[in-house]
């Protein structure tokens, strides 16, 4: 059919005249060429398989010498996919392109677990869903710090990281305020460090006056439960804390406080102190040796501690002729009780050798502690005792802790002191100084001491500011 027509067509052309028979012809040629030669914008269409930009692929694009703002690199991709683009301010022909890499941390999936009574490492990573060989190869990671995580404590928090394959890539293990141990997969193994954040220090200031104990009065003053019995060791071997304490003594206290990124974490060292003890004073400054002196450079430390123990008061003193409330007889009373609460610490009241730490039906559990020069102390009716026959202990140290065992009626500490076997009433007894500062530390601590007595002084002069207002209003 289609033959046929075309053979009709032809018969028509062949019978035109010449002259239409060449315009068809023309006009046919002119058609032919237009459809065969593409457009300029239908060859920008129509790239070569070489030049064709492939979907998914990166390419860099040359910037321009002008300094125009341009894409640094091209996406191809579907209508969702967006182009990453770099704004240049300047020109720069001779710097390598940067190179966008995505922090894989972002990637991660963190846990956090809270160390339970009966945890182990294994037990947590276990709940956690991970193999006994993570915890394996966690258990050997490279750095001294990785047995640590042998030693969790109850309460303890662990933070554990997985990458998109779920294997764990990261651990923080918080072990105090400032100190994190770090455990991370590097180059096919796990390594561990401790960070430790810096501690900034700022000194305070505290003041109080006694209205009726000295406790409430260090509370009442903004001192923590520690900051009070070290003001108290401080001045222990001047002062008796119990029965020399009157209504009306006051105090002054420089101190540190510490932070760590600006949060505070807790109160350090005292650095001075003015304890005034019916209207005299006593002053003490800590200097770089640790250890605390007067204003003239005299050793706050005596060889011994006036009371080894923080007591309410003294419910018996030392008395040769004393009436026994249990046994109902005069027996002498060789020491001093000391009345406090069960679990009160009692510590050594002197650097020495324990050589008895067990319990009778008399005593309860007690210690005695041998000393040199020929002292011994000993300290009777514990509730509990925490050193051992044999022991060296330093001054300072806890020993044990106030009970009511043995022959006692209500929790005391019984103390005696002994030189040369003989007992001593251990308030009165008159005990040998520490060494004084040495001589070649003199400048040095008289500049330091002028600035802590001034400090003081702010202090004194802070509070009798508020004590006239309180006696205005």
């Amino acid at each position: 059919m289609e033959v046929k027509s075309l053979n009709i067509i032809k018969n028509y052309f062949l019978e035109l005249p010449k002259k239409h028979k060449i315009i068809i012809s023309v006009c046919t040629a002119i058609f032919m060429v237009l459809l065969i030669l593409p457009s300029e914008k239908a060859k920008a269409g129509r790239q070569s398989q070489e030049t064709a930009l492939e979907i998914g692929k990166r390419y860099q694009l040359t910037v321009p010498e002008s300094g125009v703002p341009v894409l640094d690199e091209t996406v191809v991709g579907s209508n969702n996919d967006s182009l990453d683009s770099t704004k240049t301010d300047e020109p720069n022909n001779n710097q390598e392109p940067e190179t966008v890499i995505e922090d894989a941390s972002e990637t991660y999936t963190w846990d956090t677990a809270k160390v339970k009574s009966g945890d182990s490492l294994a037990k947590i990573l276990k709940r956690l869903g991970y193999s006994a060989r993570t915890t394996y190869e966690l258990s050997i990671a490279e750095g001294k710090d990785t047995k640590l995580l042998k030693r969790l404590n109850i309460g303890d928090t662990l933070h554990i990281a997985k990458d998109d394959t779920g294997k764990l890539v990261a651990l923080t293990y918080p072990l105090t305020k400032t100190d994190t141990l770090f455990v991370n997969w590097i180059d096919e193994q796990y390594q561990s460090h401790i960070e430790t954040k810096t501690v900034e220090i700022r000194e305070a200031t505290a003041h109080g006056v006694i209205k009726s104990n000295f406790w409430s009065a260090g509370i009442a003053a903004g001192l923590d439960d520690a900051q009070i019995i070290n003001l108290a060791n401080i001045f222990g071997w001047d002062i008796d804390f119990a029965l020399d304490i009157r209504s009306g003594d006051s105090f002054h206290v420089v101190y540190e406080n510490k932070y760590v990124d600006g949060e505070f974490i807790g109160a350090g060292k005292i650095l001075a102190a003015e304890f005034i003890n019916q209207n005299e004073p006593f002053q003490a400054i800590r200097f770089s040796d640790g250890e605390y002196y007067s204003a003239t450079g005299k050793s706050m430390r005596k060889a011994f501690l006036r009371a080894p123990v923080n007591f309410r008061y003294i419910s018996s003193n030392f008395n040769p002729k004393r009436f026994h409330p249990i046994q109902k007889r005069v027996k002498p009373h060789n020491g001093t009780d000391y009345r406090a609460k069960t679990g009160t610490p009692v510590v050594a009241a002197g650097n020495g050798k324990v050589t008895h730490s067990t319990y009778n039906k008399y005593n309860g559990n007690y210690v005695f502690i041998q000393h040199g020069n020929g002292i011994v102390t000993k300290y009777l009716h514990f509730s509990k005792r925490t050193v051992k026959a044999g022991q060296r202990v330093k001054q300072g140290q806890v020993i044990g802790y106030v009970g009511s065992t043995g022959m006692s009626q209500a929790p005391h500490l019984h103390y005696e002191f002994l030189l040369n076997g003989v007992h001593r009433n251990p308030r009165t007894v008159k005990l040998p100084n520490a060494n004084p500062l040495d001589k070649k530390y003199k400048a040095e601590f008289a500049a330091l001491a002028a600035r802590r007595m001034a400090e003081l002084e702010g202090s004194r002069q802070a509070m009798l500011t508020m004590q006239k207002a309180d006696s205005k209003s």
